[in-house]
């Protein structure tokens, strides 16, 4: 039998040509006859491949490797929509993409260019991170969008489907006729099938600190026509879990999630001084990704890299300086601050950071007086004369650095945005000189354009300084530490700093963290108040300040959250002889590995970090008590020796008290363990 081919695909002569050969005695009608019927039959295959492609141009759809998660997109007369499903299961549909520049909505009457499918796959290393090394594996499509009529404008969606979520984006490729854009809005909305249980955190306005409360209702009692922080997360019914944030936020607006008649919409946060405007860029650009974290496990989005997977390689050439730890924080008052910012009070901390194991000593300020010159009334807010480069008369600060290098510390700084970038690069310079190895850049409190720009100038300049950034007063992560792995840690959520003024940071409050703004990256929480009271009892006090929760929970939140500059927040004395200090002393904060252990939303949740040989677990439980029994499958087979912190039985009247106790156990041992209400639980493992 007689084969041809076409695009790979090998099509059979038909029979009767074959036959019509053999039965003729004229060869060259034969041929006549088969090259005539060998042309049709191409002609038809032709005709209905093409119509094949004219259908396919009209909806394009992509799998995640798994096959378990599929994004479809279909063109509409009047915009673009796309549906996301899991295992079959609709989460996402018929929701809109659309893009209003100045010169017209781009979305109406788009066709669609040569898509391109391909296989994406890398492995990195982590400088910082909760995985030392990750294995990024993706299906990706290309989908060119081009206008059918004037201005003829072409946009590329880039849509990556990974087993644990889906991302897309836009690309703004050069092109002739269009050269910039003014974006006013990028109208990208999620239209969330039935009514998942939501837990998402409300916010004022686009000027914000990204502190308060989570609200964790069902979706249907979400507020209309606020904006919501995120990320945000979805519990649909089978328990299937999505959360939505964004990844590699550069060049590019903050955007916010806005319930509106039943949708969900994205808003871009605007440039300062006005509303409309939210994006101005030369062409080529892009835009960030645009996230779904998405598992039948919710362990599964706590474990993810899905965020580093879409940020660009490490662009430090030189990243041997980079050395994350544990560090002081002079915001008490201790009996060495007479009134003024002065060499003695930080000989103390500095002291105490040497004996102790810790990397860093912090120095802030006193009285809302800046360590630098400033005329201003509080630290929020730089006076008519504000210089980063002066040092209050009370404090030099090269001896500082250098008593604290004699000691083996390493000195890092607080400072405001505004002065700072005021003198970016003779401050950096100035801070290099003088032996400093990091800030504190505060009160950013804005992700506009501008601001997201001159995040990236902060991280890009400091690393030439060898310098670490540890952003407070800002939004949220987007996985650029893999980027610039200069970035420690961000604030972004209300932590226990506000124990000073309000008893809002409760254990209820803590257990939203694993599953909202822990899921963006690295937090800085203010860990490590070592004075708890009993919720009835709690007072508020500005200087060292008390905490609720147990002992416990307080020791797990190291292991609980990601961040890679650890603080140590109270004065010296409060952990002198205090039991549990010493796992702080011991916990790390960069991880070679993360295993979620066990998890329930709002409620719970067990979490193992592996460095080195050793693994450190630490489990975090809201206000109710409940036992949980713990599996060590996750270790590998042979003897370990582990450390238990248990609550005591008596931490609802003394929660500072815990029980600590030692046992061998293997991978195939189960450990059974009460958690106290606001209490928690941490282990230390060691192979034998």
């Amino acid at each position: 039998m007689a084969f041809f081919r076409y695009k790979n695909l090998y099509w059979e002569r038909p029979y009767f040509c074959v036959y019509a050969c053999k039965k003729s005695d004229k060869e060259s009608l034969c041929v006549i006859f088969c090259k005539y019927m060998k042309n049709l039959l191409n002609l038809l295959i032709l005709l209905f491949l093409n119509s094949q492609i004219l259908f396919a141009h009209k909806s394009v759809q992509l799998f995640s490797p798994d096959r378990k998660i599929c994004f479809q997109l279909v063109l509409t007369d009047e915009h673009p929509i796309y549906n996301v499903s899991y295992q079959g299961q609709k989460l996402i549909v018929d929701s809109s993409l659309e893009l209003i520049f100045d010169n017209g909505t781009f979305g109406k009457n788009l066709k669609i260019g040569r898509t391109v499918f391909e296989k994406k796959e890398e492995t990195y290393e982590l400088i910082v991170g909760k995985n030392k090394k990750v294995h990024s594996l993706s299906e990706q499509v290309r989908i060119p969008l081009e206008e059918s009529s004037y201005p003829f404008r072409k946009i590329d969606l880039i849509v990556r489907a990974f087993n644990d979520g889906l991302a897309f984006r836009y690309e703004f490729p050069q092109q002739k006729g269009w050269e910039s854009y003014v974006l006013y809005d990028e109208c990208t909305t999620f239209q969330i099938v039935g009514n998942p249980k939501t837990l998402a955190m409300y916010l004022p306005s686009f000027q914000t600190s990204h502190e308060a409360k989570y609200s964790h209702v069902n979706y249907d009692e979400v507020k209309e026509s606020t904006l919501m922080d995120m990320p945000a997360l979805f519990e649909y019914p089978n328990h299937v879990y999505m959360a939505i944030t964004e990844a590699a936020v550069r060049d590019y607006a903050g955007m916010y999630l806005w319930k509106e008649k039943g949708s969900i919409i994205g808003k871009l946060s605007p440039k300062i001084g006005q509303e409309k405007i939210k994006v101005e860029a030369t062409l080529p650009h892009c835009s960030p990704w645009r996230v779904l974290m998405i598992s039948k496990r919710i362990e599964a989005l706590i474990e993810s890299d899905l965020l580093t997977n879409l940020n660009e390689p490490c662009k430090l050439e030189d990243t041997s300086w980079i050395k994350p730890g544990k560090t002081t924080f002079t915001m008490q008052i201790s009996e060495f601050n007479i009134g003024k910012i002065n060499f003695l009070t930080n000989k103390y901390y500095i002291d105490f950071a040497s004996a102790k194991g810790l990397d860093y000593h912090a120095i802030y300020g006193y009285a809302e007086q800046p360590w630098y010159t400033d005329n201003g009334v509080w630290f929020g807010s730089p006076g008519t004369i504000s210089d980063i480069t002066k040092p209050v008369s009370t404090l030099d600060m090269k001896q500082i650095c250098e008593y604290a290098k004699s000691k083996g510390v390493g000195i890092y700084v607080w400072t405001n945005w505004k002065p700072l970038y005021a003198k970016v690069d003779e401050a950096f310079a100035l801070f290099e000189k003088w032996g400093i190895a990091g800030m504190m850049i505060d009160f950013m409190d804005r992700d506009d354009q501008e601001m997201i720009r001159i995040q990236e100038e902060f991280l890009q300049k400091a690393a030439k300084h060898h310098l670490f950034v540890q952003f407070h007063g800002s939004c949220k992560p987007s996985g650029l530490h893999r980027t610039y792995p200069n970035e420690f840690t961000r604030e972004g959520t209300l932590n226990y700093e506000n124990f000073k003024a309000h008893a809002q940071t409760n254990a209820d409050h803590d257990i939203s963290m694993p599953f909202t703004r822990l899921l963006a990256g690295a937090t800085d929480y203010h860990l490590g108040g070592f004075r708890s009271l009993p919720r009835d009892h709690f007072k508020v006090q500005q200087s060292n300040p008390y905490v609720l929760s147990t002992r416990c929970h307080m020791l797990a939140m190291y292991v609980v959250l990601e961040s890679y500059l650890g603080m140590v927040c109270d004065t010296p004395e409060a952990y002198e002889g205090q039991a549990g200090f010493e796992f702080i002393q011991a916990v790390p904060t960069t991880w070679d590995k993360t295993v979620v252990l066990d998890a329930s939303v709002n409620e719970y949740v067990v979490i193992a970090r592996k460095k080195d040989e050793k693994w450190f677990v630490g489990a975090i439980n809201n206000s109710t008590a409940r036992d949980i029994e713990l599996s060590f499958d996750f270790l590998e087979k042979g003897n370990y020796s582990v450390t238990i912190y248990t609550d005591a039985e008596d931490t609802d009247v003394n929660p500072n008290k815990l029980n600590k106790e030692q046992k061998i156990i293997t991978s195939d041992s189960y450990l059974p363990v009460r958690l106290a209400a606001d209490g928690g639980m941490v282990l230390l493992i060691e192979k034998q």
